[in-house]
């Protein structure tokens, strides 16, 4: 089980990575560039959305198919998913051609060209070939118009870069195009930059070219699905396999194993997608061809031997059908819980690598912010593996040295990898983390109230200051984001019995929250600034810390009430 949680941790990160090379690729702004987990954890809700009438009209189906049925059919899904990426990144090159499908206002265009008042007008016409400049004049059949000018357009971006300050004076660039623009391009950029420049220069008449990247898209969302039905069978599996009162630290034991993959998975994405697999010349789309490949294969190598393996036979008793654990309002405040920390949680963890590129924050070219990605997912790992100490009943010397060794480990291995400069800055959040621990004494609402409240503050920093202390506050939040995910769950399956595979489906829609707030993030950072943005994630952790005082209890009896073990 453990594997799935580390597989589904190593490519869920890949959006990551996968949100800046598109942007670059295709042009985009914050919001379009944020589709990528719209798109991944939309699926997660529409999945679970499935599961859940499914259960309620007929029964759980985990119930009837088994947990390893369950987990076998996910990995079929997702090795799907992954194999559009090969077609997609075949295709992603369009994006830098201009079609004659792409001109969307023939007749506006035309118009303006022929009357060149503008001086992108003029210019464009002015390195119009004859038989154009003729066809346009003489407004010849429109088929044969498209063909021409798109073709006299694309020899115009394919040239040296159109941009001049004062030729474009009266045009309102997009922040995707200013940006670009910024990086002074050559080669394939100048082609993606003097593109851009034409959609800038003519929002109505000439369209983007986002054919590849809507398949991009459908294959994360085929991905999402699969992922949906892996969680949904995966973690009720992990907090019925011993007792519930440590259902938190096989949870967290088991979410640690999904952050070694979400540690490792920036430092190899980031390496094979922005740099090995980065052919010069070519559309930085097609850089992730060859890695998601190899995903479509391991997940069917994967459904093949979970298929032929015997997973032990956990029973809680078939579910009747209905929809009676949302009558639990611990329930439904735990599925609110995890919209937010989901929804906080990959927006902080989708803006590192655009937000440390930010000259006002720390500058860093984009192979180098992925390894910080890293440290923000390595966080997690770190506090995955400390809270699944804590919440354990193990003896309490042993719990007090493992508690210690950890962290202490952790800071070893990133001064051999990271160096002194970058650890200095990491040890004073190692030594919070573990005082923290200390607090919540092995108890999954208080540490998890506490943590929150820590992000809450992290965040507030990080948008009242800007440098290297916004930066450390943001991979920082790695650390205290760790336990959210299986403290939430266990809290809010906690004494659901039979009701556990139907909470377990409810509490996985609440994943759009990954779809929504990166969103909401991204439409607040093109209309203000990235830092701003932050308000987003830092309202989600707040509810969490609510969440974690007050909200996990609401509704409950005395004899409702969870064990205060950490379960």
């Amino acid at each position: 089980m453990t594997i799935l949680f580390f597989m589904w941790g190593f490519m869920t990160v890949f959006n990551d990575i996968l949100i800046p090379r598109f942007k670059e690729a295709f042009t985009l702004n914050y919001v379009e560039a944020m589709l990528v987990q719209f798109a991944f954890f939309g699926a997660y809700c529409l999945g679970s959305i499935a599961y859940f009438v499914i259960s309620a009209v007929w029964g759980d189906p985990i119930a009837r198919i088994g947990y390893k049925n369950g987990v076998v059919i996910g990995l079929l899904i997702a090795t799907l998913g992954s194999s559009l990426f090969w077609p997609a990144a075949n295709l992603a090159h369009r994006s830098s051609i201009i079609s004659p499908g792409d001109l969307a206002d023939l007749p506006s265009l035309v118009q303006k060209l022929n009357q060149h008042t503008d001086a992108v007008s003029l210019f464009i016409y002015q390195n119009l070939s004859g038989p154009t400049v003729q066809a346009i004049q003489h407004d010849e059949s429109p088929a044969a118009l498209k063909q021409d000018l798109a073709q006299d357009l694309n020899k115009i971006i394919n040239g040296p870069t159109m941009y001049d300050q004062q030729r474009f004076a009266a045009v309102d660039l997009q922040p995707a195009t200013k940006q670009l623009l910024a990086q002074n391009p050559t080669g394939e950029g100048i082609v993606r930059l003097n593109r851009a420049l034409l959609v800038d220069a003519y929002p109505q008449e000439i369209k983007k070219n986002l054919m590849s990247y809507w398949i991009f898209l459908g294959g994360l969302f085929i991905v999402g699905l699969g992922f949906a039905m892996l969680q949904i069978a995966a973690n009720p599996y992990v907090t019925i396999l011993g007792p519930e009162r440590t259902a938190s630290s096989r949870l967290n034991f088991a979410q640690a194993f999904n952050s070694v993959g979400t540690t490792t998975g920036p430092l190899i994405g980031g390496f094979l997608i922005f740099k090995y697999f980065a052919a010069t010349g070519a559309n930085g789309a097609e850089s992730v061809r060859v890695p998601y490949l190899i995903f479509c294969i391991v997940f069917l190598i994967l459904a093949v031997f979970f298929f032929s393996i015997h997973l032990p036979h956990v029973g809680e008793g078939e579910v009747e059908p209905g929809i009676g654990s949302l009558k639990y309002p611990h329930v439904v405040l735990g599925m609110i819980a995890i919209f937010m920390y989901v929804g906080g949680e990959v927006s902080v963890g989708s803006a590192i690598i655009n937000y440390l590129g930010l000259p006002s924050v720390a500058d860093l070219p984009q192979l180098e912010a992925s390894k910080y990605v890293s440290l923000f997912w390595g966080g997690m790992l770190i506090g995955r593996f400390m809270g699944s100490v804590e919440m354990s009943e193990m003896k309490s010397v042993n719990k007090r040295l493992l508690l210690a060794g950890i962290p202490i480990a952790a800071f070893l291995i990133l001064l051999s990898w990271r160096g002194w400069d970058v650890v200095k800055m990491y040890l004073p959040l190692l030594a919070l983390c573990w005082l923290f621990f200390q607090f919540g004494k092995g108890l999954a609402d208080r540490t998890l109230f506490v943590f929150s409240g820590t992000i809450v503050v992290l965040l507030a920093i990080t948008i009242l200051f800007g440098g290297k202390l916004a930066m450390w506050c943001i991979v920082g939040i790695g650390l205290f984001t760790s336990i959210g995910w299986p403290n939430i769950f266990s809290l809010a399956l906690d004494r659901m019995g039979a009701y556990k595979s139907q909470v377990s489906s409810l509490l996985v829609m609440a994943v759009i929250g990954g779809a929504i707030l990166p969103a909401v993030w991204g439409k607040i950072a093109d209309k203000c600034n990235p830092q701003i943005a932050f308000i987003v994630p830092l309202i989600a952790y707040a509810y969490v810390a609510f969440y974690g005082l007050k909200g996990y209890k609401v509704g409950r009896t005395n004899n409702q009430l969870v064990s205060s073990g950490g379960g």
